[in-house]
């Protein structure tokens, strides 16, 4: 094989590789307002969630699972209306974590899953 075929395989072989760690990464994204509720699962993990408006703002609350014995962590990042950002992560298969997060004055969060 010559050098610069070699050169090429490497080359496609490394953004083949870097393609899937970071289709890998890639979750579902639900923006919601209060008042609802969902449920989501991906390749790894899985994880449901309410919201429910308050006198301040709104409460999300529900779980995350990892699903998949792959040495990756199953995450839920929670971002409430004004911008402010909470992660929650379960790491190793069949593992699950609560959570609830408060964001003040906002009546909408969005909820997105993945794997990391």
């Amino acid at each position: 094989m010559s050098a610069a075929r070699k050169t090429l395989t490497s080359v496609l072989t490394t953004i083949v590789l870097a393609g899937g760690l970071a289709a890998g990464a890639v979750g579902q994204t639900h923006a919601a307002t209060c008042n609802a509720s969902k449920a989501a699962k991906t390749d790894g993990a899985e994880a449901a969630w309410s919201l429910k408006c308050t006198a301040k703002g709104v409460r999300v609350s529900g779980w995350v699972e990892d699903t998949r014995m792959d040495g990756r962590c199953a995450i839920v990042r929670v971002t409430g209306g004004e911008g402010t950002y909470r992660p929650k992560k379960a790491c190793s298969s069949g593992v699950r974590e609560q959570f609830v997060f408060d964001f003040a004055g906002t009546k909408k969060a969005e909820v997105r899953l993945a794997t990391v």
